[in-house]
């Protein structure tokens, strides 16, 4: 049995190491091989061990959904959706956005504890820079706990979300505590003085956020941008309604109310999630090594 399934996959090999470089490469930019060795190769102690839940979670192609969906949560913040428009690439540069986001969560999570600190001390600098107003005319600075707190907790209950919906293997309840705890331990490293430890705490500080919720037309056009018209070829365009379409299936209900998008619910549990459970085991084999 084993000797005719590896006749099988020796076909597909060529076609499945073609395809990982080619989303490796989009995903982690034209230094992806060389900051991939330092992360890995680099000796020395790591903030989290081999077995964690928050190296199962992010080494899970579920983040290629959850990623997608935060962003879209993130940006019913208006000092965070403000700061972003003002004074992020994501437009000019979106891809070299994203490879500097999945940088900072590789090297946080799998590099030495050295490098992930001196990775967390360069976003506190840029923070520190970056100050201005809503669209209401509200101060905001970027580096405020507050603010950092909410793409936090945003980032971490979209990454498990995902994760229990499109994963190899979900997380047991107690493996899902672990998770935010172990998240804590970056969110401090960034600012956020008592970040949650728990998914009931999780919970109940998503909450708390809620009334200071909403879009603004600069959290709408993003949304619409990340949604419609993703600067991507016209062959990827299928892959990635499929993970767009479960990005938006794995937001809150008021958080897609906000930013206007339909849901069916049949349609997602008949056609989007097969759909997103398929791309995201394909990822997942594309971008798996059998040799290591």
């Amino acid at each position: 049995m084993g000797d005719r399934a590896s006749r099988v996959r020796e076909p597909l090999e060529p076609l499945r190491q073609r395809a990982g470089r080619m989303l490796f490469a989009r995903v982690a930019g034209p230094d992806g091989p060389r900051n991939r060795a330092l992360i890995h190769e680099t000796p020395g102690p790591r903030w989290f061990p081999c077995d964690s839940p928050v190296r199962a979670v992010h080494a899970d192609s579920a983040m290629f959904i959850g990623g997608l969906s935060a962003l879209l949560l993130q940006t019913l913040h208006p000092a965070a959706m403000a700061a972003v428009a003002t004074h992020s690439g994501f437009r000019g540069d979106p891809w070299g956005r994203l490879h500097r986001t999945s940088t900072f969560l590789a090297t946080t999570t799998f590099g030495p504890a050295e490098t992930a600190q001196s990775a967390c001390d360069r976003v506190n600098a840029v923070h520190e820079r970056i100050r201005g107003v809503t669209d209401r005319g509200a101060a905001y600075r970027a580096s405020d706990p507050h603010l950092v707190e909410w793409i936090h907790i945003a980032e971490v209950d979209s990454f498990l979300r995902a994760h229990q919906r499109f994963a190899s293997r979900r997380l047991t309840v107690r493996e899902c505590d672990e998770y935010v705890r172990q998240m804590a331990r970056i969110a401090r490293a960034l600012g956020v003085p008592t970040p949650p430890e728990s998914t009931g705490d999780l919970r109940a500080r998503l909450a708390a956020y809620r009334p200071e919720l909403r879009a603004t037309p600069e959290a709408l056009e993003t949304a619409r941008y990340l949604l419609l018209r993703p600067p991507l070829p016209a062959p990827a365009l299928p892959l990635y309604a499929a993970l767009a379409s479960n990005a938006v299936a794995l937001l809150p209900r008021w958080a897609t109310a906000e930013l206007r998008l339909p849901r069916w619910e049949p349609a997602e549990r008949w056609a989007v999630q097969p759909a997103g459970r398929l791309t995201t085991a394909l990822i997942r084999w594309a971008m798996h090594d059998p040799a290591g």
